[in-house]
């Protein structure tokens, strides 16, 4: 059996995942209280927000299927490099058609090394250890959601968004240097010529529709909950500093749980499939929860959707990676990386038509019911690699 890869060598893979995170809510968090960086409106915050999200849905598959064409490795650097160079020039220019520019590059950059760390990840470890290796970078990545609103309002209130921009760059050049030197060098794998017919039949097969289905979900409601959980927490006569405990709560809940579940998977003491029926269990739980009046209710709603969406995770990704040909590894990142984005999207944009039209409880009802939908469709799906039958 393969020995799992040094953890000199995984560092820089958990680092860039922070990074991705960490850029993605410590920016967006603190655009809105910015004005005099031009972000004088709320359909200019809006538009600043959509256009790392945007960058993200249109290129991770691109990117996802070049690290498979000349290797994940150049792919992550030259994406970490981009960043870098993304971020330092929004802090050199310091001027409103920058800060669009600067986005815009910062979530294209994103695109390129998050599939490709992920893809790393399963190819520098055994299929025994996905569980295990998927978990850590999952928590790291969690650590940044968490940290990125915080760690950049502080930077945000020290030296205004150019020193938060400042800080990215450094980040992510340093990140970049860093897996220079730690990362080895992944090199495509030889492949069967493969047509758009075929990837789309390989796109449709449960194994992969599956788990893409399931993470999809759990961001949808990780996401929900990051942004209606405080709204339903003020409705309780929570103050502002409970509602921020809240979304903590939550995201403390997912970060914990992520290592954990892969470690139980790779033990065998949980497989792929039941650990992701379970994790839709206890977030559909969760969003029952939030329905309930009182504070109660909603500290119950962010622990169990913190920890579904935890379960949920890393085991999506150990099963992807099980059931795909190494070498296409990338393609398939990218494409799961996508139903995520498409997810994060969605579940806001659910819940909100249903409140807007009835209740957030309603909402909240919603989603918990497509969850339900997506328990029961995993539950049906069929094994579709023996070898990997004792994982899934």
């Amino acid at each position: 059996m393969t020995a799992p890869a040094p953890a000199r060598q995984m560092w820089p893979l958990y680092a860039a995942g922070f990074t991705t995170a960490f850029g993605a809510h410590g920016i967006a968090a603190n655009l809105g209280g910015f004005s005099e960086d031009a972000v004088t409106s709320l359909l200019v915050l809006g538009g600043l927000l959509a256009l790392y999200d945007g960058a993200e849905v249109l290129l991770k598959p691109l990117f996802g299927t070049l690290a498979d064409r000349i290797g994940a490795r150049p792919v992550l650097l030259g994406g970490l490099v981009a960043f870098a160079a993304a971020s330092a020039a929004y802090a050199v220019a310091d001027s409103p058609g920058w800060l669009w520019a600067a986005r815009l590059g910062q979530g294209a950059a994103a695109s390129a090394f998050s599939p490709s760390a992920s893809a790393l990840v399963a190819r520098l470890n055994p299929a025994a250890g996905h569980g295990r290796a998927f978990g850590s970078y999952g928590f790291y990545k969690s650590i940044g959601y968490t940290l990125g609103p915080l760690l950049g309002g502080i930077l945000v209130w020290a030296g205004g968004l150019r020193l938060l921009f400042t800080v990215l760059a450094v980040l992510g050049a340093a990140v970049a240097v860093w897996a220079a030197f730690a990362v080895p060098a992944a090199p495509p794998l030889p492949k069967a010529r493969q047509t758009v017919l075929d990837l789309a039949r390989r796109l449709a097969e449960p194994a992969f529709l599956g788990p893409t289905a399931a993470l999809a979900a759990a961001t949808a409601a990780l996401s929900v909950g990051v942004g209606f959980l405080p709204v339903s927490g003020r409705a309780s006569g929570l103050g502002t500093v409970a509602t921020g405990a809240l979304v903590s709560v939550l995201a403390a809940c997912a970060a914990l749980v992520q290592p954990r579940a892969g470690r139980a998977l790779d033990a065998g003491r949980l497989t792929a499939r039941g650990g992701i029926v379970a994790g839709l269990l206890l977030t559909a739980a969760g969003l029952a929860c939030a329905m309930l009046p009182g504070p109660a209710g909603v500290l119950a709603a962010a622990v169990l959707v913190g920890a579904g969406t935890g379960l949920i995770t890393p085991l999506g990704f150990a099963a992807l990676a099980a059931a795909t040909p190494r070498e296409r590894l990338g393609q398939t990142m990218g494409a799961a990386e996508l139903g995520r984005e498409l997810g994060d999207a969605g579940g806001p944009l659910l819940v909100g038509a249903v409140a807007a039209v009835a209740s957030l409880t309603y909402g909240y009802a919603a989603l918990a019911v497509v969850l339900a939908a997506g328990m029961v469709l995993t539950l049906a799906r069929r094994r579709t690699a023996p070898a990997d039958a004792d994982r899934t």
